[in-house]
C-alpha cells in the first residue's frame, strides 16, 4: 500500500492544503465548470454537455452529412470537433457503480485497519477540522446507506439495460468516476477525528441505542426517495424508445429520478452532520455538484422534449425541483 499512500500523502502536503478543504474544492470547482460549460453559446454547449438520447437529434444531423466539414471550418472549429468526437460508450455509466461499490468494500476495510491509504488522508487534516469529528456510528451509517445506493444503482444499469448505441463525451465518464470516488471519501473524512482516537471494532457499528430525531427522519428520507427513483427507472425502461413519460409522477417534474438523487444526498449530508453542526459540509458539497450537474442535464431534457414532442408537452412541467427549477 506504499504507492496509494505516496501518492496521496505528496498531493496533499505539495498543495498545503487540508484534505477536507480539498475534497470541497473539488466537488465546488467541479460544479462551477459544469455551470460555466453550460452557459456558453449553443455551439459549444452542443458540442460537450448534452449525452445519451439527448444526442440523437444532433447526431442525426450530422449523419446525414455524407461529405466532410468544408474547408472553410476554421482551425479551432476543427479543434472542437476533434476534441468531442472523444466518446466513450454511454453504457459506461455502469463503470460509476462499479466503482463506487468498489470504494465503499475498500473503504471498509481501510477504517477497520486504519489501512495506510486511511492514514495519509487523515494525517493531512487540520486539528480544526478533527475536534468537530463525526461519530463512529455516524461513519459507518452514511457508508452503509452509500453501499445499498451504489449497489442499487449497480443492478439497475444491469436489469434495465436496453442496447443502444449512445455515446458521451470522456470526460463525462472521467467526472463521472472521479466523483464517486470522491463521495467515498467524504463519507467518512469529518468523522476521522473519532477514527484516529479509536481502534474500530466491529460492535462499533451495531445499533445499541435509540435512534435521534435526525436518522428518525432522514434515513426513511434516504429509502422513499431510493424507492421513487427505482420506480422511475424502471418505468422508463418500460418505455418505448425516445417516448414522453406520462406517469403521474412525471406530470409535474420532467426529471423525478434526479430529484430524488437530489434528496438521496441531502438526506447523506443531513446523516452524517458532525456534532455541533447541522450538515456535514463535505457531503452537503457533494450535494452542491449532484444539484448543479442533473440540473444542467434536465434542462437538456427539457429541450430534448420540446424538440420532440412539442412546447406543450412541458408547458406545465418543473425540470427537477418542484416550485423552484
Amino acid at each position: 500500500m506504499e504507492l496509494p499512500f505516496n501518492l496521496v500523502d505528496t498531493a496533499l502536503s505539495s498543495t498545503h492544503i487540508d484534505a477536507i478543504d480539498a475534497l470541497r474544492a473539488f466537488f465546488l470547482l467541479a460544479s462551477c465548470t459544469i455551470l460555466s460549460v453550460s452557459i456558453l453559446p449553443h455551439s459549444l454547449h452542443s458540442r460537450f454537455i448534452p449525452y445519451g438520447a439527448r444526442t440523437t437529434s444532433t447526431a442525426d444531423s450530422q449523419s446525414s452529412q455524407s461529405s466532410p466539414p468544408a474547408s472553410s471550418d476554421s482551425p479551432a472549429a476543427r479543434a472542437l470537433d476533434y476534441a468531442a468526437a472523444l466518446t466513450v460508450p454511454h453504457s459506461y455509466f455502469t463503470q460509476f457503480y462499479i466503482a463506487s461499490v468498489l470504494a465503499s468494500v475498500f473503504w471498509a476495510a481501510q477504517l477497520l485497519c486504519q489501512g495506510a491509504v486511511f492514514q495519509a488522508f487523515a494525517t493531512r487534516i487540520s486539528p480544526e477540522h478533527m475536534q468537530q469529528s463525526m461519530s463512529i456510528q455516524q461513519v459507518f451509517l452514511c457508508w452503509a446507506l452509500m453501499l445499498i445506493q451504489g449497489a442499487r444503482r449497480l443492478y439497475e444499469c444491469s436489469a434495465f439495460a436496453k442496447p443502444s448505441a449512445s455515446r458521451m463525451w470522456f470526460v463525462h465518464w472521467l467526472v463521472g468516476l472521479a466523483f464517486y470516488l470522491a463521495v467515498s471519501v467524504a463519507l467518512w473524512i469529518e468523522g476521522a477525528g473519532a477514527l484516529l482516537s479509536h481502534k474500530v471494532i466491529l460492535d462499533d457499528v451495531k445499533v445499541t441505542i435509540a435512534p435521534s430525531l435526525r436518522t428518525f427522519v432522514c434515513i426513511p428520507l434516504f429509502l422513499i426517495a431510493s424507492g421513487v427513483q427505482h420506480d422511475c427507472h424502471h418505468y422508463l425502461f418500460s418505455l418505448k424508445k425516445y417516448t414522453l413519460p406520462t406517469h403521474p409522477i412525471f406530470r409535474g417534474i420532467i426529471c423525478p429520478h434526479y430529484t430524488a438523487e437530489c434528496v438521496i444526498y441531502l438526506s447523506l449530508a443531513l446523516l452524517g452532520a458532525p456534532k455541533g453542526e447541522v450538515v456535514n459540509k463535505s457531503l452537503l458539497s457533494a450535494l452542491v455538484f449532484v444539484v448543479i450537474n442533473l440540473g444542467v442535464t434536465a434542462a437538456n431534457t427539457r429541450q430534448w422534449y420540446m424538440r420532440k414532442f412539442g412546447v406543450e408537452s412541458v408547458r406545465e412541467r418543473w425540470n427537477m425541483i418542484p416550485l423552484v427549477y
